[in-house]
């Protein structure tokens, strides 16, 4: 373990105000480490970090700005943290995982595959600014959660990391490294603003996630808007499989599910999407990954709406056909063309 500042053996440790810098490779700016030997699931031996009003910068690969493993806890308040080298998210968690809670700040990162956070962890963040300059702007691997209130969160993922094909903006997956238990991905965003400038906007591989969005700002500046993408990446050894939850939310662009991947999309609460369901998929290297949409439900509570801005085909319909508007392109569930749309 390389830190500017390393808490373990069960200490408690209070930091405010200051500035920590490191320069070093696999240095990383806080390191709160909880002993547990890096046994995913495993409970931590009390060690525990406050942070606030502190400046973190760290410049060297493998260089995390805040980092948790072992079944450590962080607080963190009123942060500015920016790290530069690769593998280096500014919220950083790796195997044993731990809870992380964060409440204002901004958090930048602009080296290859280092997301504004990375869990392998239970994180929450509010009221925070989030911004990747070259990679993913969250990424969550396995049985982990991410938790955003009232955040900004903007990526600009225009290079590919490791074994990736897709650019993308939030990333849910399991590489089967060891790093984190395979188990169902939780991503829940509530106001604040997602903006996504390459590649798409959601991506899900190799887990089981569920997305719940409640009246999340999102923009989609690629030429593709494309919402969200389910289907095989650079993974294997499990399934893809994706439920988005949106509450009071407006949804936009392509959705995109793979011929073995699974996804079902719920709106309610006034919520609308305008976009369509295919699943005929290419990867970020032109190379054809599905041709074929899987299986997808699709509900819509009394209350949302749907704009079709192609033929969709979708598995399952629940709710009321006349809350789809099918601006002269088809729905079809099972291979029938849905009637009674507007």
């Amino acid at each position: 373990m390389n830190a500017a500042v390393l808490v373990k053996d069960g200490s408690e440790a209070t930091i405010t105000g200051g500035t920590v810098t490191s320069e070093a490779d696999g240095a990383n700016g806080i390191f709160c480490y909880g002993g547990n030997g890096g046994q995913n699931g495993a409970e931590g031996d009390g060690t525990t970090v406050t942070i606030r009003d502190t400046v973190i910068k760290t410049t060297g690969d493998g260089s995390g700005g805040i980092m948790t493993t072992g079944g450590g806890t962080t607080y963190a308040y009123d942060l500015d943290v920016t790290t530069g080298g690769r593998s280096s998210a500014a919220i950083r968690t790796d195997r044993g995982g731990g809870t992380v809670v964060v409440d204002g700040g901004t958090y930048t990162t602009s080296g290859l595959g280092s997301p504004a956070i990375y869990s392998t962890a239970d994180i929450t963040v509010s009221n925070a600014v989030l911004t990747s300059n070259l990679s993913e702007g969250v990424c969550i691997e396995g049985l982990n959660s991410i938790t955003l209130n009232d955040c900004d969160l903007t990526a600009d993922n225009t290079k590919q990391n490791g074994n990736a094909t897709f650019l993308d903006t939030i990333m849910i997956y399991q590489s089967m490294s060891g790093d984190a238990d395979s188990g169902t991905s939780h991503f829940t965003m509530t106001g604040g603003s997602l903006t996504s400038k390459s590649g798409h906007v959601f991506h899900v591989t190799n887990t089981n996630a569920v997305i719940t969005l409640e009246n999340v700002e999102i923009s989609n500046e690629d030429s593709d808007n494309i919402l969200l993408s389910v289907c095989d990446d650079g993974w294997d050894g499990a399934e893809n499989e994706a439920t988005v939850n949106a509450s009071a939310q407006a949804l936009s662009g392509a959705v995109l599910v793979g011929s073995n991947s699974t996804l079902t999309l719920n709106l309610t609460n006034d919520s609308s999407f305008e976009g369509y369901v295919d699943g005929k998929i290419t990867n970020a290297n032109g190379e054809t990954v599905s041709t074929e949409a899987g299986t997808v439900s699709v509900t819509l509570d009394s209350t949302s709406t749907w704009t079709l801005t192609g033929d969709s085909y979708v598995t399952e319909f629940n709710g009321d056909a006349a809350n789809v508007v099918s601006n002269g392109y088809t729905l079809y569930v099972n291979g029938t063309a849905l009637t009674g749309t507007k």
